[in-house]
């Protein structure tokens, strides 16, 4: 952990047992890790699927009901196009690999964005998992592919613009959380905890509705040398911060 992670924490001693409910993650530092060692970039995003593997199982074990992971986003696809068809490679092994892996330790898998970009064979493969493991509880797993945030509350502003229009809905009716019911993530509760591995320190089009009082924990740590001991400092972290959603100090120690 850098000197600005930990200066982000307070002065009051972390509850251990104080664990968020949704972790969000940008899985951020593959093609350097790979190019650190002389390696092609595809052997990061190998390599970088391990902590994907480590990550679950520790939320599982920690009691961590729901994770979203940004695997691949709308921007993604101006990567070069070697890097996309080796990213898409990849998620299909992922799903004809792990998917029973997951279903087999109560995992619902989800995937959250835009379809209609993915080769029709993927998303039978996306479709099949997420029936396959629909009534799982240990852990909701949502993979963003093919999302963007802004994109997400533009849809979501549309079906509600067609209600309107239709009649079926007042503009007056309109609040957050009509349009939180619109978007990818309806019906999940908002994270509580966001991860960002590879130094950069910015959200990135990444859930931007949802991450309005989310804590956000930045760390060096390339994404595929992210293991359960930084996914530990990310949780003392979070222990440690005083959520206010706009309250005092003074109330919520009341509270």
């Amino acid at each position: 952990m850098n000197k600005a992670d930990t200066a982000m924490r307070t002065n009051t001693k972390p509850d251990a047992g104080r664990l968020p409910v949704h972790v969000a993650v940008i899985m951020d530092g593959n093609g350097r890790w790979a190019r650190r060692r002389a390696l092609p970039r595809a052997a990061g995003h190998r390599k970088g699927a391990e902590s994907v593997r480590r990550l679950i199982t520790a939320c599982i074990h920690k009691h961590i009901s729901h994770l979203t992971l940004f695997a691949f986003s709308s921007e993604n696809w101006a990567r070069p196009q070697s890097e996309v068809q080796r990213l898409m490679e990849l998620f299909v092994d992922a799903l004809d690999k792990d998917v029973k892996e997951l279903h087999e330790n109560g995992v619902r898998f989800r995937v959250i964005g835009g379809r209609d970009a993915l080769d029709p064979e993927i998303v039978a493969r996306i479709e099949r998992g997420e029936e396959l493991t629909r009534n799982n509880t240990q852990l909701m797993l949502n993979v963003a592919i093919n999302y963007g945030g802004r994109a997400d509350i533009v849809q979501a502003c549309r079906q509600i613009a067609v209600a309107v229009a239709e009649g079926k809905m007042s503009p007056a009716a309109i609040d957050p959380e009509t349009i939180a019911a619109h978007l990818e993530t309806a019906g999940l509760p908002e994270p509580d905890l966001f991860i960002r591995s590879g130094g950069e320190q910015r959200i990135s089009n990444f859930l931007l509705w949802q991450l309005a009082y989310t804590e956000l924990f930045f760390t060096d740590v390339l994404w595929p040398d992210f293991d359960e001991a930084e996914f530990d400092r990310a949780l003392d972290f979070f222990a440690g911060r005083q959520r206010r959603f706009g309250r005092t100090g003074d109330q919520v120690g009341a509270g």
